[in-house]
Formats: C-alpha cells, sequence, structure tokens
C-alpha cells in the first residue's frame, strides 16, 4: 500500500493521472468520473445534507458536494492531498487520519445523512473493508447511506479476467469482488452495481 508520504509525492499529478487513466478506460480508474457522477447524484436525489467523505483525497468529489449546499467532512492521511481539498472546500471540515485504523471518536459521535468512500478501501483487506463499514454505519442516521465508489468487480472471475488484460496490475491493493463480501455487508439492505470494467458503486442503506 502507498502510504502517506507516497500520496503526498503523488498529490500534484494525482488528479491528471487519474484524468488520463478514465479517459482512455484503462485500469485503474476507467469509469471514474463515472463512479463519482453515480454518487453525487444519488446523495442529491435522497436530499442529504451532511456527508463524511473518508479517503477525501484531493476534494473532486467533496467540493462538488459544498458547491451544492451540503456540510461537507473529509478525512485523509495525506497533508499535500488535504492542502489541495482545503484550497478547493474552504468551507469543508477536514481531518488528518488514516482510515486504516478505523474513524476518529469525534467523528464515530457524530451523525451524517451518507458516509462516503471514493477509490481509497481498495486499499484495504476484506476484512479491515468489513470493519471499517460496521464503523461507518454508526455515524450515518438511520436510513441514511454508505456509498463506496471503487476499482470494484461483480465476482472474483470478473477481477481476474481484468488482471489478466490489465498493464500494470497493483498487487498490492484489494479490490473488491462482490460474491466475496456477502460476510462483510452490513446495513439493512444494499445494491452494486458496475460502471466499467474496474469501477462500481456499492449503495448501502443504514
Amino acid at each position: 500500500m502507498l502510504g502517506s508520504t507516497g500520496f503526498d509525492l503523488w498529490a500534484d499529478g494525482y488528479d491528471a493521472s487519474v484524468g488520463l487513466s478514465d479517459e482512455e478506460n484503462t485500469y485503474p480508474f476507467a469509469g471514474y468520473k463515472k463512479a463519482l457522477g453515480e454518487i453525487y447524484g444519488i446523495l442529491r436525489d435522497k436530499q442529504a445534507r451532511s456527508v463524511l467523505d473518508v479517503g477525501c483525497g484531493t476534494g473532486v468529489l467533496g467540493a462538488k458536494l459544498c458547491a451544492a449546499g451540503l456540510d461537507v467532512t473529509g478525512i485523509d492521511f495525506s497533508d499535500k492531498m488535504l492542502k489541495i481539498a482545503r484550497e478547493r472546500m474552504p468551507e469543508a471540515r477536514l481531518i488528518r487520519w488514516d482510515f486504516a485504523k478505523g474513524l476518529p471518536e469525534d467523528v464515530k459521535a457524530g451523525k451524517y445523512d451518507a458516509v462516503v468512500c471514493t477509490y481509497a478501501m481498495h486499499h484495504l483487506p476484506d476484512d479491515q473493508k468489513g470493519m471499517l463499514l460496521r464503523e461507518m454505519t454508526k455515524c450515518v442516521h438511520s436510513g441514511g447511506l454508505i456509498l463506496v465508489g471503487d476499482i470494484a468487480f461483480e465476482t472474483a472471475a470478473d477481477r481476474e479476467d481484468c488482471r489478466a488484460s490489465a498493464a500494470g496490475w497493483d498487487e498490492d491493493e484489494f479490490y473488491m469482488a462482490m460474491d466475496e463480501m456477502n460476510d462483510y455487508m452490513v446495513g439493512s439492505a444494499y445494491s452494486y452495481y458496475q460502471v466499467s470494467m474496474c469501477a462500481g458503486v456499492l449503495v448501502t442503506v443504514v
């Protein structure tokens, strides 16, 4: 896993490299804009007012949510990425924190209409994903949402197909295959849909 120092070094070029992969429809970021757009649309449709953004990065999604009038709290472990995010959304509450440790106590004490996590959870093994999802449920109002957009797949077989065809597959990352995630799901209901050959959106109702 790339640590906070690595993300600090990548921060200035992060959005450009993500955008290039998305535009070329290549692993690992094919479907990035579509996944974020789907999550943005769901939050607007549900008229969410407050959102916790776990692994907010440079604030691409968070800034759009702030511009739409939502109250955004963002968590990330990279100082440099948080600096860029703060420039994009000065009205947001931003916290330096490594979500591999779970969520900060003061964040868990709050309540949000939704928790989002985009292109960050793949850094955690599935059991740690499950632990983080359980912590997220404690922060969400009843009937609220947990939304995960990430490099992900319907099945492990789909993931293997992508691995076989992709250039530069990252063996240090842990991409969700939904047929392996049943034991880690939380909430009263969840749905998943694929938005590209290597991106998906998980929607959980708490």
